[in-house]
C-alpha cells in the first residue's frame, strides 16, 4: 500500500505566459482580438505611416518659426509659416483693440475665470454667491471694462474688437443664455395653460426653422428698417440677442427629452409631498433631467462655439474672420500662410471644443448619467 505524500513547503510561483501580460496582452486583447479589427489595425498603421512623417515635416521640421515678413516662407521647401501666426497674435486674439488697453480684455478674462472655476470644481463649498457673481455684477463689469468710456477708461468701439475676443464674448453669452431659456421654453412647452404652451412652441419651431445665418443677417441689416427714425442697437448686441434666442430654441428639446425621461412616479412623488409646481421642478425634476441630457446639452455648446464664425457675415471679426483677414497682407504673402492660418485657427476651436467634451465625460461618469439603465 503506498504512502501519500502531502507537500510541506509552497511550490515556487511561476510567471504568467508572455501572451497573458503587459504589451501583448493589451493588443491581442484590444487590437488582434478578431480579423477584423487586426485589419482595421494594420490599415491604420499603414495610414499613420503615410500621413505622419508629412505631416510632421510639414508642421515642425521644415516649418519657419521666425521672420520679419513672409520671404522666409516662400522659399523652396518651407512648411508652416508660424512666423506669421507669431506677428499676428495679437491681432488674433484681440482684433483691433488699443494695444495699450488690451489690460482691460485680459482682466475681464480673470474675473470670469474667477468666478466660474468654483462652479467647475465639485466641492461642499457653498456655490450660490458664485452664480449670483456671474449673473449679476461680472456682466455689469465686463461692460465696464470692455467697452470703457465709464470711470477714466478709454471708450473702445465694438466695431474694433475681434479675434478669440469676439468668439468667446458670442460663445459664453450664447451658452449662459441658451440654458435658462431652454429650460423655460421646455417647462412652458409641457405647460398645462394652452396659451403658454403655444407660445412656447411656435418660438421653438420659428426659432429652429430659420438658419442661424438668416438670424444673423436680419439682425444686422433687416432689424433697423423697423426700428423708429434715430434709434439703433449696436451690432455685438444685436448679434448675441440673435444667438441667444437662436440656441435657446434647440436647448428647450434637449431639455424637454430629459423632462421625458423622468419617470411619472417622481411628479407623483413630488405631489404627494405637497411641494408647490416650482418647488417639485427645482428639487426634484429637473436636477434628474438635466443629469440626464448632460451629453446633448454640451454638444449644444460646442455647436453654438462652432458658430460664433458665422458673425463674419454681418461684419464682426471673430478667430477665423480675422486670421482670414491677415492672408491680404501683402507683407506675409506665402504659399503656406493660408493654410498654417487655417490650422491655427482650427487647432484653437479644437481645443475649447475638446475642452467641454473632456468635462462633459467627468461630469457624466460624476452623476453617473451615463450608467446603462
Amino acid at each position: 500500500m503506498s504512502e501519500s505524500f502531502v507537500r510541506t513547503i509552497h511550490a515556487p510561483e511561476r510567471m504568467p505566459p508572455n501572451a497573458q501580460i503587459g504589451m501583448v496582452r493589451w493588443a491581442r486583447e484590444n487590437l488582434f482580438s478578431s480579423w477584423f479589427n487586426a485589419l482595421l489595425t494594420i490599415f491604420s498603421i499603414v495610414l499613420l505611416f503615410l500621413t505622419l512623417p508629412p505631416l510632421l515635416d510639414w508642421a515642425i521640421f521644415s516649418a519657419v518659426f521666425s521672420g520679419e515678413d513672409g520671404a522666409a516662407c516662400r522659399v523652396d521647401g518651407a512648411g508652416a509659416c508660424w512666423a506669421f501666426v507669431e506677428a499676428k497674435f495679437g491681432q488674433f486674439l484681440f482684433g483691433r483693440y488699443p494695444a495699450e488697453e488690451r489690460w482691460r480684455v485680459l482682466l475681464t478674462l480673470f474675473l470670469g475665470v474667477a468666478g466660474l472655476a468654483p462652479l467647475l470644481i465639485p466641492s461642499d463649498f457653498p456655490k450660490k454667491w458664485f452664480v449670483a457673481y456671474l449673473l449679476v455684477p461680472f456682466p455689469l463689469l465686463a461692460f465696464v471694462f470692455l467697452s470703457g468710456g465709464l470711470f477714466g477708461l478709454a471708450a473702445v468701439e465694438t466695431s474694433d474688437w475681434g479675434g478669440l475676443m469676439v468668439t468667446l464674448v458670442v460663445a459664453v453669452t450664447g451658452i449662459a443664455a441658451s440654458l435658462p431659456l431652454g429650460v423655460l421654453l421646455a417647462l412652458g412647452r409641457q405647460s398645462d395653460m394652452p396659451v403658454v404652451r403655444i407660445l412656447c412652441v411656435v418660438f421653438i419651431e420659428f426659432w429652429r426653422g430659420v438658419p442661424l445665418i438668416t438670424v444673423l443677417f436680419m439682425s444686422s441689416v433687416m432689424l433697423p428698417l423697423f426700428l423708429p427714425e434715430g434709434m439703433s442697437f449696436d451690432k455685438l448686441l444685436r448679434a448675441l440677442i440673435g444667438v441667444a434666442l437662436f440656441s435657446s430654441a434647440y436647448m428647450a428639446e434637449v431639455v424637454r427629452g430629459g423632462l421625458a425621461a423622468v419617470p411619472a412616479g417622481q411628479y407623483e412623488a413630488a405631489k404627494a409631498l405637497g411641494l408647490t409646481y416650482w418647488q417639485s421642478m427645482g428639487r426634484i425634476v429637473l436636477p434628474q433631467a438635466l443629469k440626464t441630457v448632460i451629453p446633448g446639452i454640451v454638444n449644444n455648446f460646442i455647436g453654438l462655439f462652432k458658430d460664433t464664425t458665422l458673425v463674419l457675415i454681418i461684419g464682426l471679426f471673430d478667430l477665423l474672420g480675422i486670421v482670414q483677414s491677415n492672408f491680404t497682407d501683402p507683407t506675409w504673402s506665402s504659399p503656406q500662410t493660408a493654410t498654417t492660418g487655417y490650422v491655427f485657427a482650427a487647432f484653437v476651436f479644437w481645443i475649447f471644443c475638446f475642452g467641454m467634451s473632456r468635462y462633459s465625460v467627468y461630469m457624466e461618469r460624476r452623476l453617473d448619467a451615463g450608467e446603462q439603465r
